[in-house]
């Protein structure tokens, strides 16, 4: 095979695997995602006693043709680029790798003393469903959401942690160890308990006082629910107004993230959709 036919090859199923604009692009990711949701669908039916034992192999058969299908796909996504390294440990990368070695791993970690360990190894391919983000478009909106309101999430989380304190300390005094209250941590504890409405009953209080103030941060928590939720929204608003549809994996750096119709990496400058690759 001539060096352009070898280098078109490679272009073509770079354009498959990492791209979502082409028709073999969306099939191709249409069937990973069913594979991995087979595949977290099958860790879950395992840890079913009656069912892994009724269906063991079954599910034993079906995930190693997963296994084999992803194994595929990685070495697949580490050929067609460039710069392989940059892919193999990135987030995606790493994720792909963790979730596809378990089975492999449980011919080496053979022996009695290694089935719980191996048992173990083999829950990684859950992360398999984090592979889902890659394929969501609007994952990335998302995402830019919470990057750009982190700032005001962190100092609202704040506020509410010092409100615990303040709170969990008052209770502390109000309440006493004679119910339940036996130090300030437990008491903020007990705070933070309330205040996100969880509400688990280990601890609740038994004066007048003590009964009103938890009235009081039980309708504050309602309240505090909202405003993450509101800060999110807003920047997530803003986001919609100028998302780029964009797919496109750069080839030669697999740098995402690209402006719609953008004919060049932004990291690197190489074209993004050559018909050629540079030698």
């Amino acid at each position: 095979m001539s060096s352009a036919k070898r280098r078109n090859w490679r272009t073509v199923l770079h354009e498959i695997i990492y791209e979502a604009d082409t028709p073999l692009g969306k099939l191709f990711d249409i069937i990973l995602l069913i594979l991995i949701l087979l595949s977290v669908i099958f860790v879950m039916l395992e840890s079913v006693r009656s069912l892994d034992v009724k269906y063991h192999e079954y599910l034993y058969i079906g995930e190693w043709v997963i296994t084999i299908f992803f194994s595929f796909e990685y070495i697949a996504r580490i050929v067609t680029v460039k710069k392989p390294f940059k892919y193999i440990f990135s987030f995606y990368g790493i994720i792909d790798f963790i979730s596809t070695i378990p089975l492999y791993l449980s011919f080496i970690l053979a022996g009695s003393s290694y089935l719980l360990t191996i048992r173990a190894l083999r829950l990684l391919r859950i992360f398999r469903i984090l592979k889902i983000t890659r394929y969501i478009g609007e994952s990335n909106k998302l995402k830019r959401a919470l990057i750009n309101s982190r700032a005001k999430i962190f100092i609202f989380l704040f506020a509410v942690l010092i409100i615990s304190i303040i709170a969990g300390t008052i209770m502390y005094l109000v309440e006493g160890e004679e119910n339940g209250y036996a130090s300030i941590p437990k008491s903020v504890y007990w705070c933070i308990v309330t205040l996100t409405t969880v509400g688990y009953g280990d601890i609740s209080p038994a004066t007048p006082l003590g009964q009103f103030i938890a009235s009081i941060i039980m309708i504050m928590g309602y309240g505090i629910i909202a405003v993450p939720t509101g800060i999110v929204t807003v920047e997530y608003s803003k986001a919609d107004r100028h998302i780029d549809t964009n797919t496109q994996n750069c080839p030669n750096c697999n740098e995402s993230h690209h402006k719609d119709k953008a004919k060049f990496c932004h990291s690197c400058a190489a074209e993004l959709n050559p018909s050629e690759d540079p030698d």
